[in-house]
């Protein structure tokens, strides 16, 4: 909103309308903004939620192992996280950009997903919305999304062109802009892959290109479903999936930077995606509520962000992916969440055959993982992994799985160059 406002008092030759043009400026601006309205916003959105008796009295001492009280703790803090992204991207974003259209729809459609969730769980049915309804609305999020950039003329990506010169390939210009099913894979020397390579023996090309688009669209789902997910799994502390999600957005922000940046994105031989440079003032919108979102969300935490949050944050950092076509590098990026949800279908499903035993099987001390740190074995139950045996304090759990996420993506910068 206030791009489009500087462009035009810029043509009235208004000092300092000209820095709205600089992506750089409008990130920083956003970063900023979201902070202080998460910080500002949150101890109003306590105080509130507290006077309603809105509170959780579902987690108390007997999930802490060291007896740390958490009843009469507000939620749906995820409220707090969404305002303070929403507001930013509509004042420093171009809105006119598909690539935050669509992260704004998400943050929105999935915020109203887990905001039902947690408002049935609040009037009293801890399983909160049945699953199905929440797929439901996860598969439909996910079949717009790729639907919508199949349609849109923005959504072009121009890729490089290289020539041997002696024993090296080199990058000397870019391709045309056109429609492309492109995705990058991490670890390989030639790192694209295509969506319409499994349907190279069909020989007319627009049933082809037809193919590999709702081979596209089809992966868009799973990964939107699959990472918020995963992301809904990891808030099971205080402050593990903010600070993960946090993390991870800087990571993925680098990222839609050096896509959108034709020299950055020569020099590293990745696709330049024009427009995603939008994307990195939307994610640093995203950073920066996150953050804020930590000084009240820390461990002891004074408000959990529910369903409402971790729902719309794995929901944008899918989207995010797919828009910069870096989804097949979320298993790395976000192997924190990954590694939540393979620990409860591993537990799930080792339990069941335990049962058809008449035994009390378990892979884990107990499913998210993140749970097995803290949680004494009990008797009777054979174990899968036992160690570690003792206990450790959920803020030691919480800083070493940011550290792990540290790594990761560290890592996944690293696939730019290693090939």
């Amino acid at each position: 909103m206030l791009y489009h406002l500087s462009r035009y008092l810029d043509e009235w030759d208004i000092p300092g309308m000209g820095m709205f043009g600089y992506v750089s400026f409008r990130a920083l601006m956003a970063l900023i903004l979201s902070l202080v309205i998460s910080m500002v916003a949150g101890e109003y959105f306590i105080k509130f939620m507290r006077s309603r008796n809105h509170i959780e009295g579902a987690r108390d001492a007997s999930i802490d192992p060291y007896g740390v009280q958490k009843k009469g703790v507000p939620s749906m803090g995820g409220i707090v996280i969404l305002m303070a992204v929403l507001l930013p991207a509509l004042l420093f974003c171009k809105l006119t950009n598909i690539y935050v259209n669509l992260l704004i729809v998400t943050l929105l459609w999935f915020g109203l997903l887990g905001f039902l969730d947690d408002i049935i769980k609040l009037r009293g049915d801890k399983d909160g919305l049945k699953p199905r309804y929440k797929m439901l609305g996860q598969l439909i999020l996910g079949t717009v999304v790729g639907i919508a950039l199949w349609l849109s003329p923005q959504a072009v990506v121009r890729e490089n062109v290289t020539r041997e010169i002696g024993q090296k390939e080199v990058v000397y210009h870019k391709s045309e802009a056109r429609k492309s099913t492109v995705t990058t894979v991490p670890f390989l020397k030639n790192n694209n892959l295509d969506y319409n390579s499994p349907f190279s023996w069909i020989k007319n090309g627009t049933v082809k290109r037809a193919c590999g688009w709702i081979l596209f669209i089809l992966v868009t789902t799973f990964v939107i479903t699959a990472v918020s997910n995963g992301a809904n799994l990891n808030d099971g502390m205080d402050g593990m999936c903010a600070g993960n999600s946090a993390i991870i957005g800087i990571a993925l922000g680098i990222l839609a930077y050096v896509s959108g940046h034709i020299q950055f994105a020569s020099y590293l031989n990745v696709m330049y995606i024009s427009g995603t440079e939008e994307v990195v003032i939307f994610l640093c919108a995203f950073v920066g509520s996150l953050i804020g979102f930590l000084w009240y969300n820390a461990y002891p935490a004074k408000v959990f962000m529910g369903d409402t949050g971790s729902l719309a944050i794995g929901g944008v950092i899918a989207v995010t992916a797919v828009i910069i076509h870096k989804e097949l590098m979320l298993p790395i990026l976000c192997g924190i969440f990954l590694m939540e949800s393979v620990s409860v279908i591993l537990q799930v499903a080792y339990a069941k055959q335990g049962n058809k035993r008449g035994l009390k099987w378990r892979v884990f001390k107990r499913a998210p993982f993140h749970d097995h740190y803290r949680h004494k074995m009990e008797p009777g139950v054979k174990y899968l992994i036992k160690n570690p045996k003792g206990l450790l304090f959920e803020s030691m759990i919480t800083t070493r799985f940011w550290i792990i996420t540290i790594i990761l993506a560290a890592i996944t910068l690293l696939t730019l160059k290693i090939r």
